[in-house]
């Protein structure tokens, strides 16, 4: 069988999630060993890094990895681009992904990190395109994110009426994408003066992507995923709302779907451990100590 190509990026505050995906995704396969995760990445800690390596150990799917910071297309490509500590840098990467990875690699799932798998992830990977460079599930809220406040603040740029995507499951068709100059359409943003309106790589994504998308079935991306939706029997749970499955208290309080299942996925050891990151990470950001 051939190899199942997912792209993650993330930096170093973020490798359990990742790490928690990935995981699901061989828990939710029988392909397990035809599975090429390709994590880009801004440096990872020697400790985390080998977190991630238990993938590979425990399931035998491989891992390939391309740090971002040796990258001088991604320095050079996201140089201007407007961040926030929501939102930094690393989250421009999956606009470079066909210039990233090798040429051996003709289609790949594009996969957000505050994601968890629950069915076979080939099913996805086999997708019928349509001819499009891009499969993707439009957004639950798509009119208000496309048309910002009062529906009005975006005029000019986005048509609300417009199909428009959340971008954090993509399926890729190398080739499509790649005849695409992306560096081009995003130097034409700017020049608009859009650039500060948008938001983030979303907004580029279907601005970039329109007419030139195909739709898929929202059970490969369940945004905003609560209890509620477990009903539904969703195929991807995205966790785009404040409340995330590995909050301490997720489990207990159901604030999200399937947060006692994902805490298992994740592992209770690399569970605890990640909340103390986080616990630190606040502190010394409160302290001034780090950004």
């Amino acid at each position: 069988m051939s190899a199942i190509h997912i792209a993650l990026t993330f930096d170093d505050n973020f490798w359990a999630p990742a790490y928690t995906l990935m995981r699901s995704i061989c828990l939710s396969t029988k392909r397990k060993t035809d599975l090429v995760f390709h994590l880009v990445h801004m440096p990872l800690s020697p400790e985390h890094r080998a977190d991630l390596d238990k993938i590979s150990a425990e399931y035998g799917a491989a891992l390939r990895y391309y740090p971002l910071d040796q990258s001088a297309i991604f320095t050079r490509f996201v140089e201007t681009m407007p961040e926030s500590a929501q939102w930094p840098k690393v989250v421009y990467a999956r606009l470079l992904l066909p210039r990233l990875l090798p040429d051996d690699v003709e289609r790949v799932i594009y996969l957000d990190c505050d994601m968890m798998v629950r069915r076979p992830i080939e099913a996805l990977f086999e997708a019928d395109l349509a001819g499009q460079p891009l499969g993707a599930v439009a957004d639950s809220i798509s009119p208000f994110i496309a048309g910002r406040r009062d529906m009005r603040q975006n005029a000019g740029i986005f048509d609300p009426a417009d199909p428009y995507f959340n971008s954090g499951m993509l399926v890729i068709d190398r080739a499509g994408w790649a005849a695409i100059d992306m560096e081009a359409e995003i130097a034409t943003l700017a020049q608009k003066g859009w650039m500060e309106r948008l938001y983030y790589d979303q907004d580029m994504l279907n601005l970039i992507f329109a007419g030139r998308w195909t739709p898929l079935n929202w059970r490969w991306n369940c945004i905003d995923a609560h209890p509620a939706h477990e009903a539904l029997n969703p195929a991807i749970l995205h966790y785009t709302g404040v409340n995330k499955p590995w909050f301490l208290l997720a489990g207990i309080l159901r604030t999200s779907a399937y947060a006692r299942w994902y805490r298992h996925v994740m592992t209770n050891e690399l569970f605890y451990r990640f909340a103390r990151h986080r616990w630190k990470r606040t502190w010394l950001r409160r302290l001034g100590l780090r950004r």
